[in-house]
Order: structure tokens, then C-alpha cells, then sequence
């Protein structure tokens, strides 16, 4: 009887010093994100930190499957709230870049930096990211309705995801909220535009409206 209550509170200990990482990737850095530190803000000791997360390593990678999974929620909340018909595309579009210029996206981006000059590190981020870029990508696909076994479709959601990730790296230094509000409504034109024409091509391609005008 008495267990329960002792897992629970492990549960939110393990839960807390996970959103305590993350936070602090995101407004100290990562060389400033220690056990140590993470342990303080979390209200425990550095041994009980340890004891959910014996290493630095271990604690990073938790929290970026952590941070991939609420942002998963987080889109499948929204989803329900997207647009019927006119606007949805810029909708999904600007909840993507929303994604890249938020507090998990500056966590995380802490944690690719390091592991960039890391092999150790690298080898466990890599195949985290594989993942959560495969998902990212078929959540876009069902979002913006596209028809994915079309390879221009396919590479236009990559390509949307791309340009994301791009905007979100160009708000690390400064607000750029302004240009970044035009990008989305361009792009999200041209994405329209394409898709009801029949026309996301490739770059070099010829349409077949081309070649009998």
C-alpha cells in the first residue's frame, strides 16, 4: 500500500527534473546545465538526481524525448482547432514555426550543438532525431491534407519543415517575429497555389501546361 505513493512521488521527481533541464537549456546554455544545477531548481539533491539519471548524457537524452513528446501532444491538441478550407495552410505553417522559435526548440538546439563536437553524445542524439523528424514530417503531411506518396508533395512538407527549423535558428539572437509572419504568408500562398493547380514541381522541371502553351 505503501509503494504506490512512493512511485508517484518518483514520477513527478523524474517529471520535474526533466522540465527543470529543460528550461534551464533553453534561458542558461549548456555548458551552464548541470546535474548539479538542474538538481538545485528541481528542490532535490544532486544523489536523487543521479538516481533517476545517472549521467549528464542520460538526463539530456531523456529530455529531449520528453521534449518531442509534448510537442506532439501539443499538435494533436491543435489539430482539432486547425481550419477547414481557407487559412488552414498558413494555420499549419505558422504552428510549425511556432515549434521552431519556442522554449523546447532552444533546448534542444543546446543539446545538437554540444553533441555536433561530441561523438558520445552524437551517437545517442542521431537516432533520436531520425525518429522524431519522421514523425514531425507524417504530422505535417496529415495537417496540411497532402498526398504524401507524391514525391513533390513529399519534399514540399520537408521542405516546410526546413524552412521552419531555418526561422527558428534566425530567432535565437533576436526578435524576429515581423519577417517571420511574412515568410509564413508567402509560403503558405505558394504551398495553396501549388496544390491547386496540380503544380509543386521541382526546381528545373518542366509542367505539362508548359509544354503546350
Amino acid at each position: 500500500m505503501t509503494s504506490e505513493p512512493k512511485q508517484d512521488r518518483s514520477r513527478v521527481t523524474r517529471r520535474h527534473l526533466l522540465e527543470e533541464t529543460i528550461d534551464c537549456l533553453a534561458q542558461q546554455g549548456w555548458a551552464a546545465t548541470t546535474v548539479r544545477l538542474v538538481a538545485q531548481r528541481a528542490g532535490v539533491s544532486r544523489g536523487a538526481a543521479q538516481h533517476h539519471f545517472p549521467t549528464r548524457e542520460d538526463l539530456f537524452t531523456a529530455a529531449l524525448e520528453v521534449m518531442f513528446e509534448a510537442r506532439m501532444e501539443q499538435a494533436r491538441r491543435e489539430a482539432t482547432d486547425l481550419p477547414i478550407g481557407v487559412g488552414r495552410t498558413e494555420a499549419v505553417v505558422s504552428r510549425l514555426v511556432d515549434y521552431y522559435t519556442g522554449t523546447l526548440f532552444k533546448a534542444a538546439l543546446q543539446v545538437w550543438t554540444a553533441a555536433a563536437a561530441d561523438p558520445e553524445l552524437r551517437a545517442r542524439i542521431v537516432p533520436l532525431e531520425e525518429r522524431f523528424g519522421r514523425i514531425a514530417h507524417r504530422t505535417a503531411v496529415e495537417h496540411l491534407g497532402f498526398d504524401d506518396s507524391d514525391p513533390v508533395a513529399h519534399r514540399m512538407v520537408q521542405a516546410t519543415l526546413d524552412l521552419a527549423r531555418g526561422l527558428g535558428l534566425a530567432n535565437v539572437l533576436t526578435d524576429d517575429s515581423k519577417r517571420r509572419a511574412e515568410v509564413v504568408r508567402h509560403w503558405a500562398a505558394q504551398l495553396d497555389a501549388g496544390m491547386r493547380r496540380g503544380e509543386l514541381v521541382e526546381p528545373g522541371e518542366v509542367r505539362a501546361s508548359d509544354v503546350t502553351r
